[in-house]
């Protein structure tokens, strides 16, 4: 079994509104992540919130057991990444992680991902639009350590940059795996259909 985070626990600086209550094409960045990663492999799912955490929670309409809270949000990415770690059952045998600024991608998406990961036995799959490295991540469990560990200022690329020769390329044409919607200017070029590059 596999466990879905979806971090959203950032303050939305740049885009002055959570970013996890979006709207976008009639429905919130998070319920985007929350639709995508329905997948019988993934029995698991959490949404790590830190800054609005209760304006955002009130807002969701998931279920309340997807809900954890990062009181370190302020230390950065990394933290609700390990909050999310921490918060995932034993017996997981990897997660997928999904920023919340990156809510473009597709259930089809994230099922050959988790083909890769089951196929190749592989540390870490992710994404590759014509060559550029992108999000959504699975790390395999065995990685949970180091990613607990890892240096704030460097985060997890820090256990991608480790594994060199166990990161899966799974190449798409879907652009959405390296647009990164954290500001208006990037929304506004998606919902016209432009690229956000």
């Amino acid at each position: 079994m596999l466990g879905a985070i979806i971090l959203a626990g950032g303050e939305s600086r740049r885009m002055g509104t959570p970013k996890a209550l979006v709207p976008f094409r009639g429905i919130s960045f998070v319920q985007h992540l929350v639709n995508a990663t329905h997948h019988a492999r993934i029995g698991t799912r959490r949404i790590v919130l830190g800054a609005g955490a209760e304006e955002i929670r009130d807002r969701l309409a998931v279920d309340p057991e997807m809900i954890v809270l990062n009181p370190d949000w302020e230390q950065g990415q990394l933290a609700s990444i390990q909050a999310g770690i921490r918060s995932l059952p034993e017996g997981i045998e990897g997660m997928v992680l999904c920023p919340v600024d990156h809510p473009l991608v597709s259930a089809n998406l994230i099922s050959n991902l988790i083909h890769q990961f089951d196929s190749s036995g592989g540390l870490i799959v992710l994404p590759a639009f014509r060559g550029q490295r992108g999000h959504p991540v699975i790390f395999r469990s065995s990685l949970f350590a180091e990613l607990l560990a890892a240096p704030p200022d460097i985060g997890a690329r820090q256990v991608v940059w480790a594994h060199p020769n166990d990161v899966e390329e799974v190449p798409t044409e879907e652009e959405g795996v390296i647009l990164n919607l954290n500001d208006p200017e990037a929304l506004k070029k998606a919902v016209s259909g432009g690229s956000t590059k």
